[in-house]
């Protein structure tokens, strides 16, 4: 007698081809077998010392290999999350492992109140990469012209920190523009620009701003790709308008190019400064330096702020912006204790070198293809499941038809071994290590698949 996932294979295998159904079956329960005395004591204790605001699946991450990563209890997990878009290298590099250990017996730390030659090598770095490859305004290939201003960068801790920082830079102009009544800020729906004050207040969710109001007053929220209303959204008031050019938590939502058009120009005729968050679509993930790098450049920004890759996990943030918003910015404005620290921006150098060699964009742009190939199959085998693909390069949103899928679909991929993300409402996110294996996606793809055959199975 046939079991309801082989008559599902059954059923399938008059097509062309058919989803792979190799692991239907769970390879990593949890609690059985129970786990170890270490992860019991490791779960005690984050109970009682941690504050609980993550809610976390039941495995305790001990070490980590490339593309994969190994649990207390010696499960071994193909890890398609990098951290949430950060490991770019993947885990334990031994590059970045090199340049940590030489780094930090050097000097880890010296302040702003001094110069340190990492942090100047690296943003010198960033400018020239945006110059050869496009972005800020610079059309590619233009790092030999003189016609073009140059930019500037700010060295933060973090995304959120980055953010911040943008967000006084502009609001700074605003006032040198427009005089005090021009503060208001602009950003859109399903967006996420951090946790703290500021950054919250511009995150266009419900859930996570409720419990924190009132925020930051002065703004206004816009719908991505909603062409009418933005002369009534972006006002002579507004000096900020900060937005994804794709939506990585909202659910991998890409910024229409049209669209980004009309939203910069109604904003340079309003003198407001032009914010891109590109803290998880920038960096490479793409394939591009910048998700907005082949865009026109009446289509950039005139703000970039990035962190999640640039040191492969070790924590950084940087805001890079045109020196005509820089020139507001002189001593004592913004600063930051630990943002630029010689430790850091040693590893963002190293990290940034061989993210921009062709080699490695290739690779990647080929492992992006092949794992297109195999999602755009599955509304074909899963049509009441499955939705459109979202996303460019290594940042990729498989859409679910039916409440709390995506959820579900994450649940039973970690019990089979391969760690996902959701995204927005109806989005599981797939952020793999930009260096992951062709053979990697395959085998993510193969448990993929194999789940959703066991999703069809339960209606």
């Amino acid at each position: 007698m046939l079991t309801t996932v082989d008559a599902y294979h059954v059923k399938s295998s008059g097509l062309t081809n058919s989803p792979s159904v190799a692991y239907t079956a769970v390879t990593h329960p949890i609690p059985e077998p129970a786990p170890s005395v270490r992860t019991r004591e490791t779960f005690a204790l984050a109970e009682e010392y941690i504050l609980p605001v993550y809610a976390r699946p039941p495995i305790v991450l001990e070490h980590g290999k490339g593309s994969w990563v190994w649990d207390c209890d010696g499960r071994k997990y193909l890890d398609f999350t990098s951290g949430i878009a950060v490991n770019a290298l993947g885990h334990a590099d031994e590059g970045v492992s090199e340049v940590l250990r030489s780094q930090s017996s050097k000097l880890l730390h010296t302040s702003n109140v001094y110069y340190n030659e990492p942090s100047v090598v690296l943003a010198s770095l960033l400018v020239s990469l945006t110059q050869r490859e496009g972005g800020l305004g610079y059309p590619a290939g233009s790092q030999h012209s003189t016609s073009i201003p140059g930019a500037k960068v700010f060295f933060s801790n973090s995304g959120t920190e980055a953010n911040e920082g943008a967000l006084k830079v502009a609001r700074k102009v605003g006032k040198d523009r427009g005089g005090a009544s021009k503060t208001e800020i602009v950003c859109f729906q399903q967006s996420f620009h951090g946790r703290s004050f500021g950054a919250l207040s511009v995150t266009s969710n419900r859930k996570y701003q409720d419990p924190f109001q009132p925020l930051v007053p002065g703004v206004r929220v816009g719908e991505l790709n909603e062409f009418e209303g933005l002369e009534d959204l972006i006002t002579e008031n507004t000096c900020a308008v900060i937005v994804e050019p794709i939506q990585g938590e909202g659910g991998v939502n890409l910024a229409d190019v049209q669209w980004m058009r009309k939203l910069l120009r109604r904003a340079r005729d309003t003198g407001a400064v032009v914010i891109f968050d590109e803290i998880q679509c920038g960096l490479y993930r793409t394939g591009n330096l910048w998700a907005h790098s082949t865009w026109p450049v009446e289509c950039h920004p005139d703000i970039v702020t990035m962190a999640k890759p640039l040191a492969n996990g070790y924590p950084i943030g940087a805001v890079l912006m045109r020196d005509a918003v820089a020139e507001t910015m002189t001593a004592g404005t913004h600063g930051t204790t630990f943002g630029g620290s010689p430790l850091a921006c040693s590893i963002g150098f190293h990290v940034l070198n061989r993210l921009s060699q062709r080699e490695f964009t290739s690779h990647l742009m080929r492992t992006s293809a092949s794992l297109l190939n195999r999602l755009e199959k599955l509304s074909d085998w899963f049509p009441e499941l499955v939705g459109p693909v979202r996303g460019r390069g290594l940042i990729v949103g498989l859409v679910l038809l039916r409440e709390g899928d995506p959820q579900r679909l994450v649940d039973l991929a970690r019990e089979r071994g391969v760690l996902l993300l959701t995204a927005g409402k109806d989005c599981v996110r797939l952020v793999p290590s930009l260096n992951v294996k062709e053979e990697e996606v395959s085998h993510a793809l193969d448990v993929i698949e194999s789940c959703l055959v066991l999703m069809a199975c339960d209606h």
